[in-house]
């Protein structure tokens, strides 16, 4: 079975292209998605699968049920653009002005369904149930994720899987990682009031300029003074609003900034640590500060055994030599609220383009991707799918018979 449906997914490969290009060129931003989600529903309604809308507000799923009893697998795709001017020579550019996917969103979507296209052909063998999530908003927190959870879409649901497209990783090589995968991610603003005047008259005032500059001195020394130093933890400062004016002492100036961390225990410190830095450092400058710290996805934690077993199917598709053990990041991802339900893992797949001057990061405005990795991430999906429906009970899934 996995062989023909490997097979068909490379036959039905040009369609997913077709549809990738089409998100590419119509991006819809995070809790503004309208038409893409109707896309991805017709598509799967097309199929003949069993389709929910509005999930958590714009999230859909599409639901099959194969011929035989089993377990319940879900797979996840997510499907919001970006606030970015596509720079892209090409012609499935962005045709929405400052709006495109630059991080890969309509490959995901795009590969999933092909993935559910191929399935639901042998939907009559296929030995228990498989959920297609399509998600809304992961680029903006709260996210998606969270509140189609609270809706329901993991309801039966045993096992959850979940990549992202690599740009920068050579086409095909997947990257795993068990445990701590992508950290928390957490938002400051701090607000310090002073007192507005002339700047050439600064006696008069209370300037909140030299305030913040020095409290964003203060919060470097969070990480490398106060966090024990074999943890990670990372406190940027990312923006300051100080007014535009050559000759005017302003009485507010706001800096924003993220946290990301993989402990909960340094989560709350540092936290704890912003807060009364702010205050104290503000306070003996004759300012007052005030801080909102929201919290934001929760650390991407994945599963021992189902991170094996990705890893161990990969190798067996594509070949020891292109799978790799990959380091934890700083960034965040929102699936961490479906692994905090079920077990499951999130693994990365290279999809670098061919010629290495055309190599943008993610969130670059010239960020474009190698289609054909949708064909790796895919079949690893498929293939693990398969693998995990046909287990038995009582046996670890590596004493079965190889896929």
């Amino acid at each position: 079975m996995q062989e023909h449906l490997f097979a068909r997914l490379e036959e039905v490969y040009p369609e997913l292209v077709t549809f990738r290009r089409d998100l590419h060129m119509y991006p819809e931003l995070s809790h503004q998605e309208v038409n893409t989600p109707e896309k991805v529903a017709a598509f799967h309604r097309k199929l003949g699968l069993e389709v929910k809308t509005g999930v958590g507000g714009r999230g859909v799923i599409g639901i099959l049920k194969g011929g035989k009893q089993g377990k319940t697998v879900a797979l996840r795709a997510d499907f919001d653009a970006l606030p970015i001017q596509d720079e892209k020579d090409v012609e499935y550019k962005s045709r929405i002005p400052g709006v495109m996917h630059a991080c890969g969103h309509d490959i995901h979507t795009a590969g999933l369904l092909g993935v559910a296209k191929v399935l639901s052909e042998m939907k009559a063998e296929l030995p228990g149930t498989i959920v297609f999530i399509h998600q809304f908003a992961e680029e903006v927190i709260p996210g998606g994720a969270k509140s189609m959870i609270e809706d329901g879409c993991l309801n039966g649901v045993d096992v959850v899987y979940g990549a992202h497209i690599s740009s920068i990783d050579p086409l095909g090589v997947v990257g795993i990682r068990e445990g701590n995968a992508m950290a928390n991610g957490d938002t400051f603003e701090i607000e310090i009031t002073g007192v507005g005047g002339h700047a050439a008259n600064p006696h008069l005032a209370v300037d909140p300029l030299v305030a913040g500059s020095q409290l964003v001195v203060n919060l470097q020394q969070i990480v490398s003074r106060q966090v024990d130093p074999v943890k990670s933890a990372v406190v940027t400062v990312a923006s300051m609003d100080a007014g535009d004016s050559f000759n005017v002492i302003q009485d507010k100036v706001t800096i924003r900034g993220t946290v990301r961390t993989f402990d909960d225990d340094v989560r709350d410190w540092v936290q704890k640590s912003i807060e009364e830095m702010a205050t104290y450092t503000c306070k003996g400058l004759g300012a007052s500060a005030s801080v909102q710290y929201v919290r934001g996805y929760p650390a991407v934690r994945n599963h021992p055994e189902e991170t094996e077993r990705v890893e161990k199917i990969a190798a067996e598709i594509f070949g020891e030599d292109k799978v790799h053990q990959v380091p934890p990041q700083m960034g965040m991802e929102d699936f961490a609220y479906y692994l905090k339900e079920v077990p499951g893992t999130f693994f990365w797949v290279g999809g670098a383009m061919k010629s290495e001057e055309d190599i943008y990061p993610h969130h670059h405005p010239k960020f474009d991707v190698d289609e054909e990795g949708m064909m790796y991430v895919g079949k690893l999906f498929i293939a693990t799918v398969l693998n995990y429906l046909s287990q038995k009970e009582d046996k670890p899934y590596l004493e079965e018979q190889s896929i």
